[in-house]
């Protein structure tokens, strides 16, 4: 039986929160469960906006879908949603340019499905590790895997916030896909950059290992990043597949 909890935090220094995120522990079309963090983009509103519409699509395409296979029923919904954005924008003004990160994911029983679109991450946290699933679409992160940089310099570097890839920014949009095997003890964590420019990943191991529940464990994570700065909107969705 999976246990979760989400929240959401405008952070210390935005006025107004852009990032938008939907739990469903319960089936949404053909998929046993969903969970979705975007983070917006764009000028007055038009980001909050962004994140808003594109998580509504997608989840309203989930629905209705009549494919059987989650990758092709996650890529539709991803694809509509940027559809929808594009044209938006195009009818107004004021949402010109708008774009949102999507990271989506369902669990069936032990085999966790990813989708990830921009620099919002999904991780997987045990009492040993923590590991990013997704991989970022970012101009630093290009840096880093051509050899540009070292990992280390990623995380201070001036282009840090630059993505490559958005629902929303070009006609075509590419998501990636991840599939994972869950094991007992192994928590699922889906955040926006709020969180991940303000904490180390060990530092966000350890308050998941040190906090008692998964209430705990989120807002403490969002405590920290505010601690840190807050430079941003922070969003985080906890996931515990396999409790027992």
């Amino acid at each position: 039986m999976l246990k979760t909890f989400s929240i959401t935090n405008i952070g210390k220094k935005r006025k107004l929160n852009q990032d938008f995120i939907y739990t469903s522990e319960q089936p949404v079309g053909r998929l046993p469960n969903v969970f979705i963090v975007a983070d917006g983009m764009g000028g007055h509103k038009a980001g909050d906006y962004a994140s808003k519409v594109t998580v509504e699509t997608i989840v309203s395409e989930i629905l209705k879908s009549e494919e059987t296979e989650t990758v092709v029923i996650m890529e539709q919904a991803i694809r509509t949603a940027n559809a929808l954005i594009r044209r938006r924008a195009e009818e107004s003004p004021e949402l010109e340019g708008m774009g949102t990160t999507v990271v989506a994911a369902t669990c069936d029983g032990d085999i966790l499905q990813v989708a990830n679109v921009g620099d919002s991450r999904l991780y997987i946290a045990n009492h040993r590790e923590i590991r990013q699933i997704t991989r970022d679409h970012s101009l630093v992160e290009e840096m880093v895997r051509m050899g540009g940089i070292a990992r280390e310099e990623a995380r201070n570097h001036p282009d840090k916030n630059i993505i490559t890839r958005a629902v929303g920014a070009d006609d075509a949009v590419r998501p990636d896909f991840f599939t994972v095997r869950l094991n007992q003890g192994d928590i699922i964590l889906m955040c926006t950059d709020g969180l991940t420019n303000m904490l180390e990943d060990e530092e966000i191991r350890m308050i998941l290992e040190e906090s008692r529940d998964m209430v705990e464990k989120a807002e403490e994570l969002v405590k920290a990043a505010n601690e840190k700065g807050g430079r941003d909107n922070i969003s985080v969705i906890l996931i515990d597949p396999l409790s027992a």
